[in-house]
């Protein structure tokens, strides 16, 4: 029985030995001063960049304090009103955040990236929507308990 073209040992082709410039890996350079090949991204990298994240994290820490101060101190009569602008500002930095986090490519935990083409599980959307509903329905219970 002949072995099979996976038995038998590789052999180099024939070459000539007069040919110059020629070995079993393909041509070789001309001269050794050449500078080797690079690959380089011609995409950049997705990041976000600070012009990005500066407004967020700005709208964020005042609609914070807003909300903060006038449920920790309570001031007077327009205290709930500032504190649901408050909420209202730092729910709004929140979402802007999340929008260009999602623009450079990131994710929520437990939920596939944009273009994976899978499907999220519906156990880790209701556990998300559970903990927002429940900080929603704590922050307009504190806010209520001014009045």
């Amino acid at each position: 029985m002949e072995a099979g073209p996976r038995d038998r040992e590789p052999t180099a082709p024939d070459i000539p030995e007069a040919s110059p410039g020629l070995s079993p890996d393909g041509p070789e350079p001309e001269d050794e001063t050449t500078t080797p090949e690079v690959e380089v991204e011609l995409r950049p990298q997705r990041r976000m960049r600070i012009w990005q994240l500066a407004p967020i994290v700005g709208l964020a820490a005042i609609g914070s304090l807003m909300f903060a101060f006038p449920l920790a101190f309570g001031t007077g009569d327009g205290g709930a009103v500032v504190a649901m602008l408050g909420l209202l500002i730092s729910c709004c930095a929140a979402g802007w955040g999340m929008m260009a986090a999602r623009r450079v490519g990131h994710t929520w935990p437990g939920l596939p990236t944009r273009a994976s083409g899978e499907r999220p599980d519906w156990r880790v959307i209701a556990l998300y929507l559970s903990v927002a509903a429940a900080l929603v329905a704590l922050a307009i219970w504190r806010v209520a308990r001014l009045r």
